[in-house]
């Protein structure tokens, strides 16, 4: 490689810069968080011409993710999600503009996508064979699918019992070797932390910077999906904070450039028994109070010390934003009006953004007026045994049109 590369990595606490030839995941310092920094002068002049040239995904953004050998990326064609307006819900709510970026509609059926599709990518590059993650099920069934696709090993450690079937499933297909582990998600990924301490296995989760700048494509689409206009707010669900940590650097990144004015407001939510970032947010405080036994029927947020806590505060504090919590009830409620309304079918952790988005309009900390886009973000095939749980039972008949009729009220 001559000169250069096109970026560092640089702890948030410390300052201290490594090169992209590290294989870390904390500062070594300090071991605080780490976050990618890109040589802006270095950049194309013309972006926008490039970017426009090429189909909407994750790998349109190339020049600014952390990838320096184009031809080992490991991808299944993330990224290109709608932004679906939903007029049926602002109308409900007495919004005029309301979107949803529905990341449910990646390749595995989640988010995830978007950072394993850079962070498979990173670990090739650095020569890996084996990769891992702790997962409360959607990390997991992406990281298998693109394990899979780069011809490489991986390891999965979730917490038994605790992970919903249509996730676990897909990373018992791609092959993984998934290991439950009795205990929630943050024993998991303590062990796992460990277990990559090892330079022979490589760890993907959200603490890895890399995968957060796959995720950080989502406010990239957003912004070009509704150009020329920005949102005013955007609304995500929150467990272990790398996606709105991820968007947010998204958007400051867009701005430094120039190619947006304002950046939107940042909010964050979280399920009422898995809260530890909207109970700081509340409370003014610069550090959370991790929750040693979350409880939520959101099991994609179901996370009570997530890692990427200092990113996500500061990204609502930056942005203006704020946090709010949901109930578990709100959360089903939500799930069920965008499927009803809209089309649009997510996993409960997904619909947290639709519930927030209806509480806040409530407590009139969102005007009608604000462009707001809510992110959904896993299908809800993810997790169908909520449906059976929560959702009405087919009606049954004897096979007779008259009875039909009868019972349907035609």
């Amino acid at each position: 490689m001559v000169g250069e590369p096109p970026y560092l990595l640089r702890c948030i606490g410390c300052g201290r810069q490594y090169g992209p030839e590290e294989i870390l995941y904390t500062c070594t310092l300090c071991g605080d968080l780490l976050t990618v920094e890109y040589r802006y002068p270095e950049l194309p002049s013309d972006l926008d011409g490039l970017w426009g040239k090429r189909p909407l995904s994750v790998w349109r953004y190339r020049e600014l993710l952390p990838i320096l050998d184009a031809e080992k990326i490991v991808s299944l064609g993330e990224g290109g999600t709608g932004l679906h307006p939903c007029q049926r819900i602002a109308e409900m709510l007495g919004l005029r503009h309301l979107y949803v970026k529905n990341d449910g509609e990646n390749p595995t059926g989640s988010f995830k996508d978007r950072g394993m599709t850079v962070g498979v990518t990173k670990a090739l590059e650095l020569g890996m064979q084996r990769v891992a993650c702790a997962s409360t099920g959607n990390t997991s069934a992406s990281l298998a699918a693109y394990a899979a696709k780069a011809g490489i090993e991986c390891l999965v450690l979730i917490p038994s019992g605790k992970v919903a079937l249509g996730k676990l499933v897909q990373a018992i297909a791609h092959g993984a070797k998934v290991v439950q582990v009795q205990g929630n998600f943050d024993d998991a990924l303590r062990i796992v932390r460990e277990l990559c301490t090892t330079r022979s296995v490589y760890l993907l989760n959200s603490l890895n910077p890399y995968r957060l700048e796959g995720q950080k494509t989502t406010a990239f689409e957003i912004r070009d999906q509704l150009s020329p206009a920005v949102p005013d707010k955007v609304i995500i669900p929150v467990g272990n904070a790398g996606n709105i940590s991820a968007l947010w650097k998204g958007f400051t990144e867009l701005h430094q450039l120039g190619m947006i004015d304002t950046p939107p407001q940042m909010i964050g939510i979280q399920a009422e028994g898995a809260a530890p970032i909207a109970n700081a947010m509340r409370t003014a405080r610069d550090i959370i109070e991790p929750l040693v036994h979350p409880e939520t029927v959101a099991t994609a947020i179901r996370i009570g010390a997530p890692v990427n806590w200092k990113k996500a505060l500061k990204a609502m504090r930056e942005s203006k934003g704020f946090a709010e919590t949901v109930s578990d009830t709100e959360i089903i409620e939500a799930q069920k009006i965008l499927a009803h309304h809209e089309g649009l079918f997510v996993e409960p952790a997904a619909a947290a953004s639709i519930a927030g988005l209806r509480k806040l309009v409530a407590s009139e900390r969102i005007d009608a007026e604000d462009r707001v886009v809510c992110v959904t973000t896993g299908h809800g095939l993810k997790d169908q045994e909520i449906i059976v749980k929560e959702y009405p039972k087919p009606m049954e008949v004897k096979a007779d049109l008259g009875a039909i009729k009868k019972l349907l009220g035609i």
